[in-house]
């Protein structure tokens, strides 16, 4: 589509500020972390890497990155087990009930945040509790898994799209058992997807905070819940900074990684 010059421009200005709106606020918590001040000061009246030091030494910081990794990668681990169950049982087989399966899946990924999280409270009262099981890091990784089955459900469904199904069926032909098909065809094939699915699922869950406000109990913090905590306590300032540029770097890396496998053309694999 060839577009008009001042279309082209207005374009680029819009995209110029929404992309300043999005990454702006983002640097400032970077340079908020090397400001020498305890005081959130503008401009800073220099640059140091003393508060970096003391966040590291901050114990309730470190249990509290603990605490968000052990969710993250629970709650993809069961991400991956569902949400790889759920799209080959849609993608391959016709069954009643097929599309309201995968309508199913994907709305926790549409509902607000604290809607799930009200939901999954009161579910979690009322049927768990009952049997002596309170919130804590259970229902933590459950709250989380619910939203990060979605993205790899989205990532197998979209990879299955793309695989021609005259492998698998030439491997039969040859003598392979479902198994052995599945091991030596299709999960090279859908091993990027997989990785993708499994580093955005953790990129959401290691950020989130409204479910886990509403599913943790009052010995389970993470480290976003950590932060929100800490904001109103001026001697902490310093530290919640810093521990908030971390976390936006840290999170760059899956969400990168992932949208590098999953635009990767040969499938993961080669067969």
């Amino acid at each position: 589509m060839n577009l008009s010059r001042p279309a082209r421009i207005a374009l680029r200005t819009a995209a110029g500020l929404g992309f300043t709106a999005i990454y702006l606020p983002l640097l400032l918590v970077l340079l908020g972390s090397l400001n020498p001040d305890r005081s959130a000061s503008w401009p800073p009246p220099g640059l140091t890497l003393d508060w970096w030091a003391a966040a590291w030494d901050n114990e309730g910081a470190r249990a509290a990155l603990w605490t968000s990794v052990r969710a993250g990668v629970a709650a993809t681990a069961v991400a991956l087990m569902l949400g790889t169950l759920i799209a080959f049982a849609v993608q391959r087989h016709s069954f009643f009930g097929r599309e309201a399966v995968s309508f199913a899946v994907v709305l926790p990924i549409a509902l607000p945040g604290i809607v799930t999280g009200i939901a999954l409270n009161s579910a979690f009262g009322t049927v768990l509790e009952p049997l002596g099981v309170g919130l804590g890091m259970f229902t933590v990784v459950v709250g989380h898994a619910t939203f990060c089955i979605v993205v790899v459900f989205n990532n197998v469904m979209a990879r299955l799209r793309r695989l021609p199904g005259s492998y698998e069926e030439a491997a039969m032909d040859l003598g392979a058992h479902t198994f052995r098909v599945f091991w030596d065809i299709t999960f090279p094939l859908m091993r990027s997807a997989l990785l993708a699915g499994g580093l955005l699922a953790f990129a959401l869950s290691f950020d989130e905070i409204v479910v886990t406000t509403f599913t943790a109990g009052p010995g389970v913090q993470t480290l976003p819940v950590w932060i929100f905590n800490n904001m109103t306590r001026p001697q902490q300032a310093p530290v919640v900074n810093v521990v908030a540029a971390a976390l936006v770097l840290l999170s760059v890396v899956p969400v990168y990684a992932a949208q590098r496998l999953s635009s990767d053309p040969q499938g993961g694999g080669r067969v």
